[in-house]
């Protein structure tokens, strides 16, 4: 479980293609690292599988490309990371599981003072689950959406978040990860409605 507040932005150092999947290693500053261990990385839990100062490893398999952004990373792509919250700890943003529900995409952003309006479009089974002033991890980062209309949702950036993420340097056409919250999951299936995947009544 994570909480949607980034540690730090690491970078990807190094990527593996192969049939099952994909390995990658990600260049940061969050050791000491335990084996095994989980590190959301752009909002996707991943297992460290090994690692030495500087950097750790990670495998993503099929299923976790085919439902996230990491197989558009290169290398060299700044990414979010987050390590699993711990008992005790603060929850700062909201409750994040690192499952990603959906890909979605940047589509506009404008300045508005010393915040940016940036307009997102979601796959529309994920539609449902939007509600202005709820929350929403993009690419792992816990966020307040500020209006919806259909598919669409804009969220306000701060500066604190544009200089402690990625979102500054992030291009219109880029896509996300995303994870709706869980609360409205819930809601959902005790309602008897259609899940995230579509599946359902």
């Amino acid at each position: 479980m994570f909480t949607g507040l980034i540690e730090q932005v690491g970078t990807v150092e190094g990527l593996t293609r192969r049939q099952d999947g994909l390995s990658l290693r990600i260049a940061c500053a969050l050791h000491p690292y335990e084996l095994g261990e989980s590190i959301a990385v752009n909002g996707t839990c991943l297992t460290v599988k090994s690692f030495a100062e500087g950097h750790f490893d990670a495998d993503a398999s099929l299923e976790t490309l085919d439902k996230t952004n990491l197989g558009d990373l290169a290398e060299g792509d700044r990414v979010h990371l987050e390590r699993a919250l711990a008992l005790g700890d603060r929850l700062g943003g909201h409750l994040v599981t690192g499952h990603v529900d959906g890909v979605g995409t940047l589509i506009s952003r404008e300045l508005d003072g010393d915040y940016v309006r940036s307009t997102f479009e979601v796959p529309g089974r994920l539609a449902p689950f939007l509600a202005p002033k709820g929350s929403i991890a993009v690419n792992g980062v816990s966020l307040t959406v500020n209006s919806v209309e259909g598919p669409r949702f804009d969220i306000m950036l701060v500066p604190y978040t544009l200089q402690h993420t990625t979102f500054g340097e992030t291009p219109i056409g880029c896509r996300v990860n995303l994870e709706v919250d869980i609360l409205a999951k819930y809601v959902a299936s005790l309602m008897g409605k259609p899940g995230v995947d579509g599946s359902g009544p």
